[in-house]
């Protein structure tokens, strides 16, 4: 058993001497933005000619099943009929159009149980049911499909790619992280994620029938791995190696969160080490190969996307703000890594627009200012198709 860890610590370690493979790159990589404030619930007749100018490939959206901004207020009679009472589909509506009419395509990524589902216990809590979650997955693809009506007599343009939850491994999306059984510590989050990661994937299935693509994992960056902890999270390894374990499975790619901590790390920084020496835990572009690595050993060559990515900018933020130029130049070079990675095929960055929060609150990683003013990074961000 020694011998088997110690061959597969060396095989990671070999993965991460190199942060870009020697392999060919990545066929195909689309490259968009992330911002529900901006997408969702901005003026669309200014924001999608800012996402056109921008040349933006494709946008993620959060599709919520429930909680404030839910599609499902109430349980449905009919889960699977995406005409049910019950739900409100108004928003994504108008998100698809708008992206079709740009020349945009769409990934949804299904978050937030109702309190019908899991006794009010909160948005990030998992379901009690995951049959609940898959007749929502099923009711979402069939109304996203390209073949649905709405009530107007109007085809929904069809949305092909999708994302089980937002970052499992952190209490803020999905808890508990970890409960106690029989003295033991266990990673209840990845248990938990399992079943929304078969829900999702079931039920997106049950209707595009292998046209539509699945990405689990979403994983952050980062986690102390500490259930003893005021705030306790899972780093990406062990949470990927739980949710294998935890029966995880039939999703087309592994989708990653690779932040960096600090602000002096470039794109292709190594994180840190652990404490006492201990080996670093985060996933950063800067050692990407060790996630890849772990998960080609559990689930074969999965294609990785990147669906969560940003700089932010000093001002306004001074503690893990860098400069407009600094912005701009990493997210050239991160957009780079990923780009010539054999195994990713999607980047997407966190923001169009700063949110209009005081400094040091929110996130700061747009294009644009809060104002709406360019930053250099808006133009790098049109120079990443070449």
């Amino acid at each position: 058993m020694r011998r088997r860890w110690l061959a597969i610590a060396l095989a990671l370690a070999a993965a991460a001497l190199g942060t870009v493979p020697s392999a060919s790159a990545s066929r195909f990589i689309q490259h968009g933005i992330f911002d529900d404030a901006q997408i969702n619930y901005g003026d669309p007749d200014k924001v999608f000619p800012q996402l056109k100018q921008l040349d933006t490939q494709v946008i993620r959206v959060n599709l919520v099943w429930g909680g404030a901004n839910g599609v499902s207020k109430r349980r449905p009679v009919n889960p699977m009929n995406p005409n049910d009472p019950a739900y409100d589909w108004s928003v994504y509506d108008r998100t698809v159009f708008y992206a079709q009419q740009n020349g945009i395509k769409v990934v949804f990524s299904i978050v937030g149980t109702p309190p019908w589902a899991n006794g009010a216990k909160g948005v990030n809590v998992v379901p009690k049911s995951g049959l609940d979650l898959e007749r929502f997955a099923t009711a979402a693809a069939r109304r996203y499909s390209g073949t649905f009506r709405t009530k107007e007599g109007r085809i929904l343009p069809p949305v092909r790619q999708w994302l089980a939850w937002n970052e499992p491994n952190n209490p803020a999306f999905l808890r508990p992280q970890f409960v106690t059984v029989k003295g033991k510590p266990v990673i209840q989050s990845a248990i938990d994620y399992a079943k929304i990661c078969n829900a999702i994937v079931k039920g997106v299935r049950k209707t595009t029938l292998g046209a539509s693509k699945v990405a689990c994992g979403v994983t952050g960056p980062r986690g102390n791995n500490n259930p003893n902890s005021a705030r306790p999270a899972v780093s990406p390894l062990p949470f990927v190696r739980a949710m294998k374990k935890a029966g995880a499975k039939g999703f087309d790619a592994y989708a990653h969160h690779p932040y960096y901590q600090a602000p002096r790390e470039t794109p292709s920084t190594p994180p840190p080490p652990g404490i006492h020496g201990n080996a670093a835990t985060a996933i950063t572009l800067g050692n990407i190969n060790l996630l890849v690595a772990e998960v080609t050993r559990l689930y074969g060559n999965k294609r990785f996307w990147i669906t969560e990515y940003g700089y932010q900018t000093n001002p306004p933020d001074r503690i893990f703000g860098v400069s407009f130029a600094n912005q701009a130049r990493y997210l050239t070079q991160a957009y780079g890594i990923a780009k010539r990675h054999p195994r990713i095929d999607m980047f997407i960055w966190f923001l169009l627009r700063d949110e209009r929060l005081g400094v040091n609150q929110g996130w700061q990683s747009g294009l644009l200012t809060a104002s709406g003013a360019k930053k250099p990074s808006f133009a790098a961000f049109q120079k990443l198709r070449g």
